[in-house]
């Protein structure tokens, strides 16, 4: 059994957790911690210049909302939504956080995915914990 488990959600799939959520259910001791992160992708650097701070904030607070709505019946699912990079700020969270577990879906890959890579096979390739994907 898993102790720390993280289940990063897509800001635009908060509906799509169902499966996710009884996946880490299924795979948790007694006393296992889950949360559910949301990472709200980073503009590029000349862009982000002339955008305000408060856009960001705003962002990560209306997405933290989304979650805490689409988690409302999981009291025991601690909930956050950041900005980054999504699968360099999963990897940097549970490496630094110690989760044992990532449980992460994906989705049928398309023509961008075979040249530029999903985000679910990004983690799966970096994270150094067991990573379990749904499809």
């Amino acid at each position: 059994m898993f102790k720390k488990i993280l289940i990063p959600i897509a800001p635009d799939h908060a509906e799509a957790l169902d499966e996710s959520i009884g996946v880490a259910r299924a795979l948790a001791g007694p006393d296992t911690t889950i949360t559910a992160l949301a990472v709200l992708e980073v503009i590029p650097l000349y862009v982000a210049a002339e955008v305000p701070s408060e856009v960001y904030e705003r962002s990560c607070k209306e997405v933290y909302e989304t979650l805490k709505e689409a988690f409302r019946d999981q009291a025991d699912v601690e909930i956050r939504a950041e900005t980054g990079s999504p699968a360099s700020k999963i990897v940097d969270v549970v490496r630094d956080e110690g989760f044992d577990l990532i449980v992460i879906r994906s989705h049928k890959p398309g023509l961008q995915d075979w040249f530029l890579g999903s985000t679910a096979g990004r983690v799966v390739r970096h994270a150094p914990c067991s990573v379990h994907v749904v499809r």
